[in-house]
């Protein structure tokens, strides 16, 4: 039966993997494809508004130069005129040029505000108007008119009509998407958070520790404010009912105790029957384990998590009892091999599985509980095995096995525990963070698989010494267990 736990850890992987992203950057992310898609709305709109505006204040600087420089040329003798083109080409930046018939030239219709802007001066300056972005190799915004029959080139600094070009709208969008980014972490930081912390607390509370975390009461928020003080109620609510209960069991335990003695004396004494007085004192017995098995399951959540030993462990569950007939124990667990465990705890655990397997993993021909304990580093954790191989359980049953007061045994009149032993295992290995499974083979045993988490290794020499120690032992720990 191979361990149902040995691939916990990539399970584990894959399923967060699979569940995708967390609350907070599914929000983020929603948030930045809406910015992104406002941004990009924006700034189409304004492109498609600037453009238009844009190109015929621009052509319109255009024609009105072209207009006063032809009107200048025209109403100026030959010596004025040179001396006009020189003055509008050293103080203007604007230079005229004759236009041959050989000239070569390409349109200035690169874009979309290039194209408008053409349009708008041939509808102002009249036809045969042309407009160039290169004459002759030179670039420039070239502008092609007329005065009476000649023809001529207006060259107009480029700079002087600029338009945006495209490294000035990515400079644009890269600090829009900056700002939006940042603005949408810090919304979605501030919208989370108060989840964040509810499921911390939430997660605290199923540990047992109400105290350990408390939400703000003063929120500003009135529906988290609600929330958080509704939650701390609820948490100093199951509180005091974890204290009460621990209160009650204390005193169920107390007054039943008592009279258990009293009836243990009375037996002792009155009874002269040896054989009637030996089962009276076992039936009582029966009783007071039945009482120690409620006060374990009560017991209050607290761990000392701590480095331990668990060769020393085992051996500590066994050796109490390696002279029993009834039982054989073999143990094969590397000395050096620790995990990170409350060490009282484990020794619950351990005792209660190897005394679940006396009582009922006896194997049907010998009638002696064939136990095996084996363990084994995993990764980061240890994988411990207690198997029996007695007659087993019927694979429908194990889910029940773990629940309180369920017996898997059909005849109950050898039933001598109160059905909460595998009860207790579970609860106790969840609370110092393990994991617990069971497996079974009808005719071939049941097998109860740990997953702990891996402590450091010891020295070698410390290691070298627990490998010396026995390894098969007989016997089994003295506080009772049930197959439950």
């Amino acid at each position: 039966m191979p361990s149902p736990l040995g691939s916990i850890g990539a399970r584990r992987r894959k399923k967060r993997l699979h569940l995708g992203l967390s609350l907070f950057w599914r929000t983020f992310f929603l948030l930045v494809l809406l910015l992104i898609g406002c941004t990009v709305a924006w700034l189409q709109t304004f492109r498609a508004l600037e453009y238009e505006p844009r190109a015929i204040q621009t052509a319109h600087q255009i024609a009105s130069l072209v207009n006063l420089t032809r009107a200048a040329l025209v109403y100026s003798d030959a010596i004025t005129r040179v001396s006009l083109i020189k003055t509008l080409a050293d103080q203007e930046g604007v230079r005229i040029l004759p236009r041959e018939p050989g000239d070569r030239f390409t349109p200035f219709t690169s874009g979309a505000l290039d194209q408008r802007m053409t349009e708008e001066l041939i509808a102002r300056l009249g036809e045969g108007t042309t407009v160039a972005s290169r004459v002759n190799d030179e670039p420039g915004l070239w502008v092609g008119f007329t005065i009476e029959s000649d023809t001529y080139w207006l060259l107009v600094d480029p700079t002087r009509f600029s338009r945006l070009d495209r490294r000035t709208w990515m400079i644009w969008l890269a600090t829009t998407m900056a700002l939006s980014l940042a603005g949408a972490a810090l919304i979605t930081r501030l919208i989370n958070r108060p989840l964040k912390q509810l499921s911390q607390a939430t997660l605290q509370v199923r540990e047992g520790e109400y105290e350990a975390h408390r939400l703000d009461e003063r929120a500003r928020t009135n529906e988290i404010r609600a929330v958080n003080v509704g939650f701390n109620r609820m948490a100093d609510q199951l509180a005091k009912i974890e204290q009460d209960r621990a209160v009650m069991l204390a005193g169920i335990s107390h007054d039943l105790r008592t009279p258990l003695a009293r009836l243990r004396l009375e037996t002792e004494m009155s009874v002269a029957d040896e054989d009637a007085r030996d089962h009276m004192a076992a039936d009582i017995a029966q009783l007071d384990a039945i009482i120690d098995k409620f006060l374990d399951y009560a017991r209050p959540d607290h761990v000392d998590f701590r480095p331990v030993l668990l060769r020393d462990v085992i051996d500590a569950c066994t050796y109490a009892v390696q002279d029993h007939e009834d039982i054989k124990i073999t143990v094969d667990v590397p000395g050096d091999l620790r995990v990170m465990a409350d060490e009282v705890e484990l020794q619950r655990v351990i005792s209660n599985l190897v005394e679940n397997a006396r009582r009922y993993g006896k194997t049907p021909s010998t009638g002696v509980a064939d136990i095996t304990i084996q363990a084994q580093a995993h990764n980061d954790a240890v994988l411990i095995k207690v198997r029996d191989h007695g007659a087993g359980v019927a694979p429908a049953m194990l889910s029940q096995l773990s629940k309180p007061f369920f017996r898997g045994d059909v005849a109950r009149t050898s039933a001598a525990g109160a059905g909460l032993g595998l009860s207790i295992v579970t609860k106790n290995i969840e609370r110092m963070g393990g994991t617990f499974a069971l497996t079974s083979t009808p005719g071939r045993g049941l097998a109860a698989h740990i997953r702990m988490p891996r402590a450091a290794s010891i020295k070698p020499d410390a290691a070298v010494a627990a490998k010396d120690k026995p390894g098969p032992v007989a016997g089994a720990p003295g506080n009772g267990a049930d197959r439950s």
